[in-house]
């Protein structure tokens, strides 16, 4: 049988995108029948927030969309590279710490981030550039989900919409790699007539607590 695929969505704290992009990401899997293929777990670069649960108004956010979620912050570490097949960074600064902070240059192009699997990402981040990747001495920053955290709850209402965003062609990319592994996984289901992955502000079904 073969191992899952493995995902770690990382941002600062663990407390506000990462949590969120594994809540919605999770919920997409289970939808389009992976959940039992792929793996998907968060994490921080830093640890003040280990122990603790996502901020209040992450919760308010998927709780408003119909995402389950059940989190406890924690930190990235060097060594769970080896286990991992991606690592999905939130903004630009966390794809410089987290590529920085790999062990391999194998390892090191686990490192992606979120917002580069949107439609028209690779035009975003400009001729010749890769999104998610150096450019010269620097890091693409415009595909960023930017940090809620100072703001107000508008701000955790943008995260999700872009998370949502990008997790479509994220799924896309996990489907192939799961492909290239000789792993079969149902079609998706059609997402234009079902609550499958929804568009910014369109409800789910059901609502967990």
């Amino acid at each position: 049988m073969n191992a899952p695929f493995r995902i770690c969505f990382v941002c600062t704290g663990n407390i506000c995108r990462s949590p969120m992009a594994e809540s919605v990401v999770r919920a997409h899997l289970a939808e389009d029948g992976l959940d039992g293929l792929v793996e998907v777990d968060s994490a921080g670069t830093g640890s003040w927030h280990e122990g603790d649960g996502a901020d209040p108004r992450t919760v308010a956010v998927l709780r408003t969309g119909g995402y389950p979620y059940a989190h406890t912050a924690r930190q990235f570490h060097a060594s769970w590279f080896d286990h991992l097949d991606l690592v999905i960074a939130l903004d630009s600064g966390h794809l410089r710490e987290l590529r920085g902070l790999a062990p391999t240059e194998q390892d090191a192009a686990k490192v992606r981030l979120l917002r580069s699997y949107e439609k028209g990402a690779a035009a975003a981040a400009g001729p010749g550039r890769l999104p998610g990747s150096r450019s010269g001495s620097g890091f693409t920053d415009d595909l960023d989900v930017p940090d809620p955290y100072y703001g107000g709850f508008d701000g955790f209402e943008e995260c999700l919409e872009m998370i949502e965003s990008a997790s479509e062609g994220l799924l896309a990319a996990v489907r192939d790699a799961l492909a290239d592994r000789g792993v079969v996984a149902a079609r998706p289901p059609e997402h234009d007539s079902s609550p499958g992955l929804r568009g910014p502000n369109r409800p789910r079904n059901k609502e967990h607590t």
